[in-house]
This record gives structure tokens, C-alpha cells and sequence, in this order.
């Protein structure tokens, strides 16, 4: 399984926001953790059914979202 292969998009499931293996946790529920200065400890201990692989696809995810084309008009 590749790290973003652990992220899923359901529309049944967090109302089709990416989520971490079917879970109801959310990649943002994972970065705003981070973003708050939880370790990787921290939010494996909050959520106990996480692997650390999920907390890397959650900011492999994140990367690859925020990586855009930008057009320029001559």
C-alpha cells in the first residue's frame, strides 16, 4: 500500500472529506494536530487505530494538494 493509498474519499464517510483508511478521521483532523505542535506520539495516542504510515500520507496528501500549476497569461 502506498502512503496515499491510505487516504480515502467516501461521500458517506466525513461528508466525502479525506479521510485516513475508511476512518472517521480526517486528513485536517491529523494537520491541525500537527499544526499545533502534537507530536507523532500525541496522535497516535489519540487515536489509537492509526499507524504512523497514516500521520505520513496525511502529509504526503497535504503536499500533493497544495502542489498546483500556475498559469500565466502573456
Amino acid at each position: 500500500m502506498t502512503d496515499l493509498a491510505r487516504i480515502t474519499v467516501d461521500p458517506e464517510v466525513c461528508g466525502g472529506r479525506p479521510c485516513i483508511r475508511g476512518l472517521r478521521v480526517r486528513v485536517k483532523d491529523i494537520l491541525d494536530m500537527l499544526a499545533a505542535g502534537a507530536s507523532r506520539d500525541e496522535v497516535l495516542a489519540d487515536y489509537a487505530y492509526l499507524e504512523d504510515a497514516d500521520i505520513t500520507a496525511a502529509l504526503n496528501y497535504a503536499a500533493a494538494q497544495s502542489d498546483h500549476l500556475i498559469l500565466r497569461v502573456a
